[in-house]
């Protein structure tokens, strides 16, 4: 995995986390261990999507560039819909808090997303590619002089 991919992973997970760990909290003060468990089990279900699908997406950009914008997008909204999925299916579960898993959910999310719009925008990727060799200049195809 590239230092770039690793570096904009941790820098979108550990504030998802520490997020969790105070939602964890204020769950377990208003709900109880249930409120606690399910925090935590909706803070493990956003990193865990959220990581995979900035893996694909990071992969994505490395091998079809063209199609980036479009993955990005799909990608988001499959996500999107699978955490609405989550809520659904857990909505009357007595696991855990329900209400203490869905409002966790979405400020982990929230919190992904914010961190993660933050590590591209101070991630200094090059979009253009250096020229390998020094003092070559350009052929003109085409002109004849």
């Amino acid at each position: 995995m590239p230092p770039n991919d690793v570096r904009t992973l941790l820098r979108t997970a550990v504030p998802t986390a520490a997020a969790g760990a105070v939602a964890v909290a204020i769950s377990a003060l208003v709900a109880g261990g249930k409120g606690a468990l399910g925090a935590v089990v909706a803070t493990l279900i956003v990193i865990l999507f959220m990581g995979i699908g900035l893996l694909v997406l990071e992969r994505t950009a490395k091998s079809l560039p063209h199609l980036f914008q479009a993955m990005g997008l799909m990608l988001y909204t499959a996500q999107i819909l699978l955490l609405f999925i989550f809520v659904a299916a857990f909505k009357n579960t007595t696991l855990f808090n329900p209400k203490a898993f869905a409002i966790t959910l979405v400020a982990a999310t929230l919190v992904w997303i914010a961190a993660q719009t933050r590590a591209h925008m101070k991630a200094k990727i090059l979009y253009v590619e250096p020229d390998s060799s020094e003092g070559k200049k350009p052929e003109n195809k085409g002109s004849s002089s």
